[in-house]
């Protein structure tokens, strides 16, 4: 149940941010980005302290160990395949060009009779 208050707290915070943003109408931008990012910040301090929160950072920690593992492509093998999506869309491309043409022969030429002048 507490973790409930302070996820509730944690979001009235946030909310909070957000409508300072609105009620400093007339200040300088700054004060009301400054606002909205103090309620973000103090949201998410409430939230750090809460089992699902401290999960969730658990859980980013161990997607950045994760990201480290990758064995990311070459630039050689990234501009080999993309030259092959690019050689895959120009033939695609071309091919239903030619079949709309065709189509289009078929239908408005043979079909319907209405020649093109």
């Amino acid at each position: 149940m507490a973790d409930k208050l302070k996820f509730m707290l944690a979001l009235l915070l946030l909310a909070a941010g957000v409508a300072g943003f609105y009620f400093l109408g007339e200040q300088p931008m700054i004060l009301r980005v400054l606002s909205v990012l103090a309620g973000l910040g103090a949201g998410i301090a409430v939230a750090w302290f809460t089992a699902p929160g401290r999960r969730f950072i658990d859980f980013s920690l161990e997607a950045v160990v994760e990201t480290k593992k990758v064995v990311w492509p070459s630039r050689k093998e990234t501009m080999q395949t993309t030259g092959i999506v690019f050689a895959f869309v120009l033939v695609m491309a071309i091919v239903l060009w030619m079949t709309d043409k065709g189509l289009e022969w078929v239908l408005y030429d043979l079909v319907l009779g209405w020649k093109k002048s």
